[in-house]
């Protein structure tokens, strides 16, 4: 029997024999992820429609509730890149109060994935549609930062594609070149900072080994330490407090979240409870399954990631769309946006030595700290530096060399891709996963009729042998129609002979089209014998009295895998 309360947190679990050295590499973990999150949870609010304090606490409450509760022991949940596009246009649509109920509603959609085993589903999804609505995504977080980072003057932008570009061209009289000096600044130097510290250590050895050719031995490990210092500062973190400190001191005359918001709240959220209607539920429909099948995706997707990188237990998919969905339940009360596992965060969590869920709690505790005693400095962050911040997650967010690799994969994944991204930038993702997956079950059921073979084997005038392969389901069935012509054109009395040996599957409108052939051959006064059935074939007839109406023979001792062709 399921019950709601069945939780397997791999908290608990991960306790058992925890150590005081992991303690604190979980703690030094914690922190460091915590001050990454910091900028991008900001800049994922302001970029989604709503106020930085919305990331902010979206961040604490959910990346503490997933820790605490979820199927995995490292991953960081908080609000995401991916979801920018999908919440700007439920806000422009439906408004924030309609988002918040759109959010928790997504919330126990995840918890009864969940509890209901399926969070092995979402691996269903094709990895074509999975990189095309990720391209799309990421083009479409880049165009709705090009505003802020040229400093355009528009009010308020639209939600879809074309709207944007015709408002981008119309507005470019506004642009202010200070803005865009930070906003390239920040760019340019979250590029350099990446390429400097790769895999969260610098080439460091190269440096120093050079300079400690041409420099004294003393100043050359000087560097060497400072350099290895370096490589642990998160770039976000370097570059709004370098060009924060520039445009404060200089005056630049840019936005910021002082001047566009009025700062962030320097205090706990206060519980507010959204207006709830049954016919808001039903309006919500289609964007609350958007969050839910989106939110699915990511998380179970980042987990996977994380189990690869870290060499930890697996985690647990359903456990972790149970916490998933409970985290989305409780932050829309607290006027959060929706939550999801953050493929970014989690790596640099792993990076940093994470070993348990302890690190991502830390994590929500230093953001907390930081909100309530740093809040005020965040008056003075240009818009136009988390505009650069979220230009750089979106280039990272994107599998763009995907796009020159498709020579190399068959029509099918390209369509499937370029479809979903097309559709993903010109129309929605709601539209893209509709399109996208029944396009997939279509191109899946075409290549699997393919697959199915009929082989005529032998023909004489009294009997005629045909051998199948492969599966005989819904989308094969009209491949038997020369074996029904054959029947039809014959004196009667004639003998048809189904070697199936080869027949992998059947589905109900595979034998329906069988039962049509044997009727066919009994009223022109014939036989139908089939030849070596296999187990589920055989278990399919028998259940429907269909073996009963026809002669079955062992198998006739051909190769499976051998094809005659053309009758002797």
């Amino acid at each position: 029997m399921l019950s709601p309360l069945r939780f397997k947190p791999r908290l608990i679990q991960s306790l058992k024999g925890y150590t005081r050295e992991r303690a604190l590499r979980d703690m030094g973990a914690g922190l460091t992820v915590g001050i990454v999150a910091l900028p991008l949870a900001m800049a994922f609010a302001i970029a989604s429609g709503l106020k930085p304090e919305a990331g902010l606490w979206t961040a604490i409450i959910a990346g503490a509730i997933v820790s605490g509760l979820g199927g995995s022991a490292v991953q960081i949940a908080g609000p995401a890149g991916a979801f920018i596009v999908i919440v700007y246009g439920i806000v422009e649509r439906y408004g924030v109060a309609n988002l918040l109920i759109s959010t928790a509603c997504a919330g126990v959609l995840l918890y009864l994935l969940g509890l209901f085993k399926l969070g092995t589903l979402v691996r269903y999804v094709p990895v074509s549609i999975v990189l095309g609505f990720t391209n799309g995504i990421a083009v479409l977080i880049a165009l709705s930062q090009v505003k802020d980072l040229l400093g355009l003057e528009i009010a308020r932008m639209p939600a879809d594609f074309f709207s944007q570009l015709q408002v981008l061209g119309t507005n470019m009289d506004s642009l202010n070149p200070y803005a865009l000096a930070l906003g390239l600044g920040c760019l340019l130097g979250l590029f350099l900072w990446a390429r400097l510290f790769a895999v969260g250590t610098l080439k460091t050895d190269t440096l120093a080994a050079r300079l400690q050719r041409v420099l004294r031995p003393l100043e050359a490990l000087q560097l060497h330490h400072a350099t290895r210092v370096a490589s642990h500062v998160p770039g976000p973190i370097v570059a709004m407090v370098s060009l924060t400190l520039l445009a404060w001191l200089l005056e630049l005359p840019v936005a910021t979240i002082g001047t566009r918001f009025g700062g962030i709240p320097q205090s706990l959220p206060a519980l507010a409870l959204p207006d709830f209607s049954w016919a808001t539920v039903q309006m919500l429909f289609a964007p609350t399954i958007t969050i839910a099948l989106l939110g699915a995706i990511e998380s179970l997707l980042c987990a996977r990631v994380a189990d690869q990188i870290s060499g930890l237990p697996r985690h647990d998919p359903n456990q972790e769309l149970m916490a998933q969905g409970v985290a989305n339940f409780v932050v829309p009360f607290f006027g959060g946006m929706p939550a999801t596992g953050t493929i970014a965060r989690t790596i640099t969590n792993v990076r940093a030595g994470a070993s348990s869920p302890i690190a991502g709690l830390v994590h929500s505790l230093t953001l907390v700290l930081v909100v309530l005693l740093a809040a005020p400095l965040a008056v003075h962050i240009p818009l136009a530096v988390l505009a650069g911040v979220l230009m750089h997650v979106a280039w990272n967010m994107g599998e763009w060399r995907e796009f020159g690799r498709l020579r190399q994969y068959s029509r099918h994944y390209t369509l499937l891709m370029l479809g979903t991204f097309a559709l993903t930038v010109v129309f929605d993702l709601t539209v893209a996963l509709q399109v996208g997956l029944v396009l997939a079950c279509v191109l899946f059921v075409r290549r699997m009729s393919s697959l199915f073979q009929v082989a005529a084997t032998y023909r004489d005038s009294e009997s005629a042998s045909f051998q199948l392969y492969g599966s005989l389901f819904f989308g094969a069935v009209a491949k038997i129609d020369p074996i029904l012509t054959t029947v039809e054109n014959s004196p009667r009395g004639l003998t048809i002979r189904l070697d199936v040996q080869s027949l992998q599957s059947l589905d109900r409108s595979g034998l329906d089209v069988l039962e049509q052939l044997q009727r066919a051959i009994e009223l022109r006064g014939g036989t139908l014998v089939l030849q070596g059935l296999n187990a589920q074939p055989r278990e399919a007839m028998e259940k429907a009295g269909f073996l009963a109406k026809v002669q079955t023979s062992p198998s006739s001792g051909g190769s499976a895998g051998e094809r005659p062709g053309g009758w002797p």
